[in-house]
């Protein structure tokens, strides 16, 4: 059994064939899906979701970095909060930091992972981090954060061995995908000094398809390639990735 840590199976990009996508994901053995957040305009879709497949879907709440936005943020906070106050969730995210796309918010960012993490500490539960072209910001914030309260995935983790490190030191798991498949993805050459323990799968999807969909429109089923790839890079069979992972996954987020 497989856990897909990080998937957007409520996104537009399934609006034709999304039981399609999520009856492959369930026949290759994935039979949990976490769902991350991006803004309060998804929150109805997602719940639509979880109610069509009440065992097999897990909400996050919270803001993406790349929707932190001064105008709106009030109201997007307001929602975040309202949402922990009254409806279960298994984690904060996707939240963090994203200096790709606009540098121009990047105290607003700041300022606003910061905040969600104290609710996540507040409501004891995981974070979900989004860092792109960010790591020290990130770092920053977390360490500023940090306590033995402090728990989530680095999603997406596309970093080096020190920030791998960095992460795991702040109890954080890594969320392999898609990237360690790539041939310049550069996490796969030093992977396998990272015990199992500290990481869990995700798609992304419908982003950041792994090799040989590279380029195409990721889903969950494809989980399967990231993991035979870990199993190739560790020198373990496959049913050993997937239950580590999978262990690690119900443990974070508190699944059963």
């Amino acid at each position: 059994m497989f856990i897909d840590t990080h998937t957007h199976l409520y996104s537009e990009s399934f609006k034709d064939d999304r039981d399609e996508v999520i009856e492959r994901a369930l026949e290759a053995s994935i039979k949990k899906f976490v769902l991350p957040a991006i803004d309060s305009t998804y929150t109805k879709a997602m719940w639509d979701l979880k109610a069509q497949y009440p065992e097999s879907m897990h909400l996050m709440t919270g803001l993406h970095p790349t929707h932190v936005d001064a105008e709106t943020i009030q109201a997007e906070m307001k929602h975040v909060k309202e949402e922990l106050n009254s409806k279960s969730y298994c984690a904060v995210g996707e939240i963090g930091i994203d200096l790709y796309w606009d540098r121009s918010t990047e105290a607003l960012q700041k300022e606003i992972f910061a905040e969600q993490i104290q609710l996540a500490k507040q409501y004891d539960l995981p974070i979900a981090i989004h860092c792109r072209d960010a790591f020290d910001e990130v770092f920053e914030v977390l360490e500023a954060e940090k306590s033995d309260a402090l728990r989530g995935i680095f999603h997406c983790f596309t970093g080096n061995r020190e920030h791998a490190q960095k992460a795991i030191d702040l109890n954080l798991l890594l969320g392999i995908g898609g990237v360690v498949t790539f041939k310049n993805g550069k996490i796969d050459q030093f992977i396998n000094e990272i015990d199992l323990e500290h990481i869990v799968l995700e798609t992304d999807a419908p982003y950041l398809a792994p090799t040989p969909y590279r380029g195409k429109r990721n889903e969950s089923s494809y989980l399967i390639e990231v993991a035979q790839k870990l199993a190739a890079i560790y020198d373990l069979p496959v049913e050993q990735i997937a239950e580590q992972t999978t262990h690690n996954a119900k443990k974070l987020f508190r699944l059963d």
